[in-house]
């Protein structure tokens, strides 16, 4: 299973890639394995605020339902509408071509990016699934 060491994770299995104020979202290749084959995915629109931990979409798969959670406060800018005609890239590419929304960040006093203190690092994110077995 891979997890790339340049990206955060959540307990809720997204990964989250911050470049200044924007941050691109996706569901890890372990959710994707989990979740098996990906039939449906339902985002948020963009300009819709999204907050961190909350639901936000839905990934429909073969087997079941997920909730899609955000990994920031902040405002989705753009969607990944390749996933509308081709979910399956979820499954094929869940960090390049399968990434489903970007958001722009909400911003803290100092005019930084707002970043939730509960992401986990890569090294967390795989005790995590270790444990989750």
């Amino acid at each position: 299973m891979s997890v790339p060491a340049e990206l955060s994770y959540t307990p809720e299995h997204e990964w989250v890639s911050v470049e200044g104020t924007s941050a691109l979202i996706g569901i890890t290749e372990y959710a994707a394995q989990q979740l098996g084959d990906v039939v449906y995915v339902s985002l948020p629109a963009p300009g819709t605020a999204v907050t961190a931990g909350e639901p936000c979409g839905e990934v429909e798969s073969v087997k079941s339902v997920s909730d899609l959670y955000s990994p920031v406060d902040g405002e989705v800018t753009e969607v990944n509408a390749e996933l509308e005609d081709d979910p399956s890239l979820v499954n094929a590419e869940p960090y390049a071509a399968g990434w489903m929304f970007r958001v722009k960040v909400a911003e803290d006093s100092n005019g930084d990016p707002a970043l939730p203190a509960d992401l986990l690092s890569p090294a967390e994110y795989e005790e995590l699934t270790k444990s989750a077995g």
